[in-house]
């Protein structure tokens, strides 16, 4: 009697051959694993860079800490806004397996050429010759515009790959299979721990190799884990399972086209709609309920029967799903714009500190990013195997608490996060003051590093929990054609909250700094003050917090699915 079971074809999915798979001989947590391991070898690749730019941008390209900051936000911005681009490309014509693999190439190409940046000279002969008058050395014009491409050559790889290789591995189960649907949950936990296990194995590695050994050597070893992450997608191409969706209308038409039936029929009274409803023989549905003006897109108007025709009703439905995600999507930037300063502010805070283990060994301070993955690893496997099966017996459903939910409790420990980060930088500035050291930019201040971690670790348990639980409710609750998408909308949380970390560094940089006073920013931190910039954070997070619970509690799941 097991057997039929075992070797039923998957509805919708295809081999690489474009035959039927068989459950037993495609797909599942077989095809998942190569993905993962995808990711994770991508991720070290990307936090190899991201980790530590700030750091190469004021001690080699001579940027102030504000300018640097806003390079690596408005960078990070870029990167987590093109999947959406990478995505329309995947879900329109490429298909995810080839995005993935153009985009792995283009990955590799990126690095490659930012190795050869940082090997070439960092300044220019005229300008190191004024160095006796001790005025510091300028990056050659050559290196600057070679980095700057590489990096968003990098960027553009990235925009590609990310929104895909998510997608892809979920596709690997049959979330209509009760078995394969809660391994698709835990998918989503196991994919956030592997990527936690590859962002600690850089933070802990690759960085210290750029602060003490080389940038090159540090720059070339994400170019070689790409090369692997690129080889293990194609050892896994016979096992998994593609989408068989054929000739099937380009999604984004399809919703394109609701919203222009709609607004084309603007001047439509409701009692049209609820005949037209009626003539389809439409049955009353909660869902339906929200967004009534994309309902006037079921109907034609007189002057286009001939050669229009009406959207369906599984086409509205669709078009309300993506809808009702705005305002999900702009109460989270908040937390988007809390998650940009682990890599940037937080950096330039542990430079400043006691960074000392043993005599003549130093932490990096991009090192300390490290905390943030072993607090992501530890809280997805007591979530995934002690909260889950414990909520479960008294929610009854099958992921314990809803997706909102646990967004919701990630956003709290994010503002926390700041609060902690405020209180610690107080801690600092005062120590300074103490030892006479505020006009000593380049000294040390003797109060040790692992301060920073509280901090650090509060970021990671939030993003366990946010993080996580944004990627299965972008992914969840857009329609099947358009998951990509979906997972794009999810990055662009971060691209967009990163850009507007950017754009409020700068105005608080102009206003802050006017009539002779320190900016919040200072090149000298000592004298800065990014303490008030973390309590601002908090203020926004409580903000964004606040919309966030009044939109949850009328959200309405799709597919009637409440997890």
């Amino acid at each position: 009697m097991e057997a039929p079971l075992l070797d039923e074809t998957v509805e919708g999915a295809v081999d690489y051959n474009g035959r039927p798979v068989l459950r037993s001989k495609f797909g599942g947590w077989r095809s998942a694993s190569f993905i993962i391991g995808v990711e994770v070898a991508e991720r070290f690749a990307y936090y190899g860079i991201a980790s530590n730019l700030i750091n190469f941008l004021t001690d080699e390209l001579r940027l102030s800490t504000a300018a640097a900051a806003q390079n690596v936000n408005v960078w990070s911005g870029v990167a987590m806004m093109l999947p959406l681009l990478g995505a329309f490309l995947a879900d329109s014509f490429l298909g995810r397996y080839r995005t993935i693999a153009l985009s792995s190439a283009l990955y590799i190409l990126g690095l490659g050429l930012l190795t050869v940046s940082a090997t070439l000279p960092y300044s220019s002969t005229s300008a190191c010759q004024q160095t006796e008058n001790r005025v510091p050395c300028s990056p050659s014009l050559v290196h600057v515009v070679l980095f700057f491409f590489s990096l968003y050559i990098v960027a553009f790889a990235q925009g590609g790959h990310k929104p895909c290789v998510q997608a892809f591995g979920a596709d690997q189960f049959d979330g209509q299979h009760p078995e394969e649907s809660k391994a698709k949950s835990s998918f989503f936990n196991w994919w956030c721990f592997g990527i936690s296990v590859a962002t600690f194995a850089t933070f802990t590695t690759v960085s210290y190799v750029q602060d003490n050994l080389s940038w090159s050597l540090g720059f070339g070893i994400p170019c070689i884990a790409m090369v692997f992450a690129l080889v293990v997608f194609l050892l896994g191409t016979k096992t998994y399972r593609y989408s068989s969706e054929g000739d099937v209308e380009n999604p984004f038409v399809k919703i394109g086209r609701v919203f222009i039936m709609a607004v084309r029929n603007w001047r439509v009274i409701s009692s049209e709609i609820a005949h037209e409803e009626e003539i389809l023989g439409l049955l009353p549905h909660h869902s339906s309920q929200q967004f009534r003006f994309l309902d006037k897109a079921l109907i034609v108007p007189n002057s286009s029967k001939e050669d229009g025709h009406a959207c369906t009703i599984s086409e509205v439905e669709e078009a309300k799903s993506l809808v009702g995600l705005a305002p999900i999507w702009v109460t989270c930037l908040a937390y988007g714009i809390v998650f940009s300063q682990s890599s940037t502010f937080f950096t330039k805070q542990g430079v400043t500190m006691d960074r000392s283990i043993v005599p003549g060994f130093e932490v990096p301070a991009a090192s300390l990013q490290s905390f943030i993955s072993l607090s992501i690893g530890i809280s997805i496997l007591i979530y995934d195997r002690v909260i889950i099966p414990i909520a479960r017996r008294f929610t009854g459903k099958p992921s314990g608490i809803t997706m909102l939910q646990r967004i919701g409790f990630g956003m709290i420990l994010s503002a926390l996060s700041m609060v902690i980060a405020a209180l610690v930088e107080v801690k600092r500035l005062k120590t300074a003051q103490e030892y006479g050291l505020v006009d000593m930019p380049k000294a040390t201040i003797p109060l040790s590093i692992w301060w920073l971690v509280p901090q650090y670790l509060v970021v990671g348990i939030s993003d366990a929990f946010t993080m996580v639980g944004l990627q299965e409710f972008f992914y969840d609750q857009v329609p099947s054609g358009l998951r990509s998408i979906g997972l794009s909308l999810y990055l662009s949380i971060f691209g967009v909250g990163s850009i507007l970390s950017s754009f409020l560094i700068s105005a608080i940089e102009k206003l802050s700094s006017g009539d002779g006073k320190e900016s919040w920013f200072d090149n000298n931190l000592n004298k800065a003050h990014l303490d008030y910039f973390y309590w601002l954070l908090v203020g926004l997070s409580a903000i964004g917090f606040a919309a966030f619970s009044c939109f949850a509690r009328t959200y309405i799941y799709t597919k009637g699915n409440t997890t």
